[in-house]
């Protein structure tokens, strides 16, 4: 073996060696299944989860209600769902991934809402045990599961658990929402027809639109949010984040915006080019957060 070998083993050898001793050193997450409905006599048989991810490091005493997208059929619950979890909980956040009921297991409205709304509750009343303030709980949404952390807010006052024989305590409103390159809108010029048909199911009436069109309920938002999409979507139509901020503006919502001309749809905080040229969760949402929420 030439000298200019040896050199290049040598240096293959020491970042191998490297990388292994990072990795073992580097804490491995292991998350803690909630089984949501379990105890509650109305939903027995039902099966929905979340998963816990304990903060490391430093407590922030923030929580993070996270809801993979999927059109309301289906849930990508690695990319918009685990790594989410496991960047919150690297930043001392509380990352409860929500496995919510969706069309493709048969369920409809207002399955979904009736899941996050029970995740919140949950969070908000064992808030002491996961070391939570009650009043940092938020939730971050993408596509269709941006829809539902609109939601979240605009029916939190309207307890979809007492319905369900459940007595609610504790607010069901999130203290702060991201609906990231969310569906927002059920009217015909830009909705995502196959959210629309998952939540909605066949009453698709003017009314009911204008009801789960969250752009126009705006006036319903009470707590800071952050949006963002992308003029590239060629799944989500741009102009439901548009519309949807422009609400918020008249309405005097608290509110951060942020429209890029490239990134697409679906990029979540997995391993793909737009996370890994914008970085947009470390350099764009997580000043906003501590800003906004845990600077208070």
């Amino acid at each position: 073996m030439n000298n200019f070998k040896k050199t290049c083993f040598a240096v293959a050898l020491v970042f191998t060696l490297a990388y292994t001793a990072f990795a073992k050193s580097s804490p491995k997450i292991v998350p803690t299944t909630i089984k949501i409905w379990d105890g509650v006599p109305s939903m027995k048989g039902q099966s929905t989860k979340m998963d816990y991810y304990a903060p490391q490091g430093k407590n922030t005493g923030a929580a993070l209600v996270i809801c993979p997208g999927g059109s309301y059929h289906h849930l990508g619950v690695f990319h918009e769902g685990k790594d989410v979890a496991l960047w919150a909980a690297q930043k001392g956040m509380s990352g409860f991934v929500l496995k919510y009921r969706v069309s493709g297991q048969g369920h409809h409205h207002p399955a979904m809402l009736e899941d996050v709304q029970r995740a919140i509750q949950i969070i908000r009343e064992n808030a002491s045990e996961y070391g939570i303030d009650k009043g940092k709980i938020g939730a971050i949404g993408f596509s269709a599961g941006g829809h539902l952390v609109l939601m979240a807010e605009v029916f939190g006052g309207e307890s979809e658990l007492e319905k369900l024989g459940i007595k609610t305590e504790v607010s069901l409103e999130p203290n702060f929402i991201m609906p990231i390159y969310p569906v927002v809108s059920m009217q015909n010029d830009i909705a995502h027809k196959r959210s629309r048909k998952s939540l909605l199911r066949k009453d698709q009436s003017e009314e009911r639109k204008n009801l789960f069109s969250m752009e126009m309920q705006a006036r319903k938002i009470n707590c800071p949010v952050f949006l963002l999409a992308a003029k590239d979507d060629a799944t989500v139509n741009y102009l439901n984040s548009t519309r949807l901020a422009e609400a918020m503006t008249r309405e005097g919502v608290e509110s951060k915006f942020i429209l890029c001309e490239n990134g697409g749809h679906g990029f979540g905080m997995g391993n793909n080019k737009f996370v890994h040229s914008t970085q947009w969760n470390d350099e764009w949402l997580w000043p906003w957060l501590e800003e906004t929420v845990l600077g208070k």
